[in-house]
């Protein structure tokens, strides 16, 4: 790893190329608590590697009131990590975060076991992990991988693939690689119901010629519920 003073500036510069609401170098130090929040974990980090665990408890302490941002001193952070916007987001003690990863506000990078040992999550390199999502227990998130907002991960995800739900399910492999392209995450439940009415119509059309009466009397419940929703709205 390169130097303290390097691996700082690295994620000043990262801001530039992962945020295009970017105009000043001024408002790296006003509207950027994600990034002081990895600054405050650089320094925090270097204190507890020298044994000097109260000091930096302390100081990401102040960083957490600061920022919103809770880091723990002894998670593994890698270079150019960027988190965005930042608040709420949770990185436990044992979490480890490769180098080019994105987190957005929210995020949640949680222990499930009170047993010592590694109890919190690999996030490897180019990972994006959308706003409100939760990577919770000992699991790998292979690289360049994509987490859904506010999806709830409990298992492993393999490499170049997409995860959205809860709990979280992989939807695609080899998805589009950039950081910020979240309008390209499927949509589970519009597809689900899709697929369920796409059922019921296949069903109805075999038992129509039969039930005939049946059918009728539930159009003329669909008329009355339409009407009824109708009548709210106005």
């Amino acid at each position: 790893m390169p130097p303290l003073y390097r691996l700082i500036l690295e994620d000043f510069k990262s801001v530039y190329r992962r945020d295009p609401a970017i105009h000043s170098k001024f408002e790296l130090f006003f509207n950027y608590p994600g990034v002081w929040a990895i600054v405050n974990y650089r320094i925090a980090n270097w204190f507890h590697k020298k044994g000097l665990k109260l000091v930096a408890r302390i100081w990401m302490g102040i960083s957490q009131f600061i920022t919103n941002i809770d880091i723990h001193p002894a998670a593994t952070i890698g270079r150019r990590v960027f988190i965005d916007h930042g608040i709420g987001v949770v990185i436990g003690e044992t979490a480890i975060v490769g180098d080019d990863v994105t987190i957005y506000q929210g995020v949640t990078l949680g222990g499930v076991s009170l047993n010592p040992g590694k109890r919190h999550p690999t996030i490897e390199r180019g990972v994006v992990i959308g706003a409100g999502a939760k990577v919770l227990g000992n699991i790998t998130i292979g690289y360049d991988s994509k987490i859904g907002a506010n999806s709830v991960v409990v298992r492993s995800v393999p490499p170049e693939s997409t995860a959205v739900g809860i709990p979280a399910k992989v939807v695609t492999k080899g998805r589009d690689k950039s950081p910020l392209s979240h309008n390209k995450i499927p949509d589970i439940d519009k597809e689900l119901f899709e697929y369920l009415l796409k059922r019921v119509a296949v069903i109805e059309h075999i038992l129509a010629p039969e039930h005939k009466e049946l059918l009728e009397e539930d159009q003329k419940l669909d008329e009355i519920y339409e009407a009824f929703i109708k009548s709210m709205k106005q």
